[in-house]
């Protein structure tokens, strides 16, 4: 089954009125047709902190590996073990990596969707 994960930049209304549609859809008996995981983002601002260019590499290089280590890497990276070690716990912590029981580290989506709204 593969898993498809969803960014987007919301405001709270608009969170809101989702979770309302999902929660009244489950009230008459509707499961969505694939589970989608997310993540909301109140501004464009709050995820650029979060989706800097070098967590994205980091996402996208993961994505293509095994399972790793966070010194495995970093290794492959050719980056700092304590940058990583920091990328990596700020990606987990929103979601976008997992650590497998082993301690090693994995980016289990298929596809990340973004939704970056430019007007009101």
């Amino acid at each position: 089954m593969s898993r498809d994960f969803k960014v987007a930049i919301r405001g709270i209304q608009e969170y809101f009125e989702e979770a309302g549609k999902v929660l009244a859809d489950a009230d008459q008996g509707i499961d969505p047709a694939q589970p989608v995981e997310r993540v909301y983002f109140h501004d464009l601002k709050t995820f650029l902190r979060y989706m800097t260019p070098k967590r994205f590499e980091l996402i996208e290089r993961l994505h293509n590996s095994e399972a790793l280590s966070i010194r495995a890497l970093a290794k492959m990276l050719g980056r700092h073990y304590k940058n990583v070690f920091e990328d990596v716990k700020m990606l987990e912590q929103v979601g976008l990596l997992e650590r497998t029981g082993d301690g090693l580290y994995i980016v289990p989506w298929d596809e990340i969707n973004t939704t970056i709204k430019l007007a009101a």
